[in-house]
């Protein structure tokens, strides 16, 4: 059997995407963490190009960014896969993962800005979440219905960083009143065994991403 392994980072969501999908899989791998500020032979070796995390290696060929590894994952492990076998219910979870991917960084800004460019990324962040809580989201349990899907791992940052970013910023962007399906989903979502005995440790997340944060508004 090939064995897998998988470059990441501590509190990189797109690193615990993986993470998860590997988990939901029941693959026994490798995980290698890597120092960002460093960039070891070994990312240079199996991700030249963007030279970023995850990796995932599998046997000696790898695959990089997050969602592509994901998929990757769920055709070549086909138990309790995270896409339909229907191919409209296939391009839609695709639609809407992408769509995350395209939006995701307006909360980065939430993050890493203040004043104007801030409170125009809180909008921006506000308005993708009342998209895909009322259309990709709806009524459902999860987005992949009972079971967790592509758009779940997508999206699944939302679970654990948003939070930690609404205490560092001071700004509550899923507020439970107008986005009471979305923190129910949160709260589905972490109850899966392989969600949540697979998260990052808050006050650890907190503090990292509190001194992160303070460098990037320090810097000229």
């Amino acid at each position: 059997m090939e064995t897998v392994k998988l470059i990441g980072t501590p509190f990189s969501f797109f690193t615990y995407r993986v993470i998860w999908a590997l988990k939901l899989k029941g693959i026994t791998y490798e995980y290698i963490n890597e120092d960002m500020s460093k960039k070891s032979p070994l990312l240079l070796k199996y991700n030249p190009i963007h030279k970023k995390v995850p990796v995932l290696i599998h046997g000696e060929n790898s695959v990089c960014e997050s969602m592509v590894i994901v998929e990757y994952i769920d055709e070549t492990w086909p138990l309790n896969p995270l896409l339909s076998a229907d191919p409209y219910d296939r391009s839609m979870a695709r639609f809407w993962a992408k769509y995350v991917d395209d939006k995701s960084y307006n909360t980065w800004n939430v993050f890493c800005n203040t004043g104007e460019k801030q409170q125009n990324a809180i909008k921006e962040s506000l308005e993708m979440l009342k998209t895909i809580g009322e259309n990709a989201l709806g009524e459902k349990k999860l987005f992949g219905g009972e079971n967790i899907g592509l758009v779940d791992i997508a999206f699944g940052g939302y679970a654990q960083w948003m939070e930690i970013i609404e205490d560092i910023v001071g700004v509550k962007l899923l507020d439970p009143q107008i986005f009471p399906r979305i923190n129910t989903w949160i709260k589905n979502f972490k109850k899966v065994p392989a969600i949540k005995e697979n998260l990052p440790d808050r006050h650890e997340m907190f503090v990292y991403m509190k001194n992160a944060r303070d460098k990037m508004l320090a810097s000229p």
